[in-house]
């Protein structure tokens, strides 16, 4: 396994399923086509339209894994509903990706649709009343005294 560090698309509220990755992956190898397939057009070097096929042939592909993984997500969803919801508020990571190592999401930052963006119907939804961030208390962030 790649120790490679990667950047992390946060979204404040939730933890992304990887689906999303596979998402951003298949729209940069379509972005990648379209820039060889243009490439092509102005030089007429038949060289960018080989390699436009070859990433076309790798879409396909990402768009199956893409499936695979919104298939798990939705079994998630449909089987264990409260774990879907726990997964998706970053307490637990998703069962289909790594456990070693899990953090829980940082929520000391998240925002609450009422008392913050005056959204009437996100009342029942308030977070103002929650505990300390777990994720600060294990990473030890500043202001706790956690290892």
């Amino acid at each position: 396994m790649s120790e490679d560090a990667v950047w992390v698309r946060g979204v404040t509220g939730i933890q992304l399923h990887h689906v999303t990755d596979l998402q951003d992956a298949r729209r940069f190898l379509g972005n990648a086509v379209m820039a060889l397939r243009a490439a092509h057009v102005r030089t007429g070097d038949t060289s960018f339209s080989g390699l436009a096929e070859q990433l076309k042939a790798m879409i396909a592909e990402t768009r199956d894994l893409e499936g695979k993984a919104r298939e798990s997500m939705h079994q998630l969803h449909s089987t264990d509903p409260e774990r879907f919801v726990r997964c998706r508020e970053g307490e637990e990571p998703w069962p289909d990706e790594l456990q070693a190592g899990f953090i829980p999401r940082h929520t000391c930052r998240d925002e609450c649709l009422y008392h913050d963006h005056e959204v009437l119907d996100g009342i029942l939804q308030c977070t103002c009343g929650r505990p300390p961030c777990r994720a600060c208390a294990i990473a030890g962030a500043p202001g706790t005294d956690a290892p």
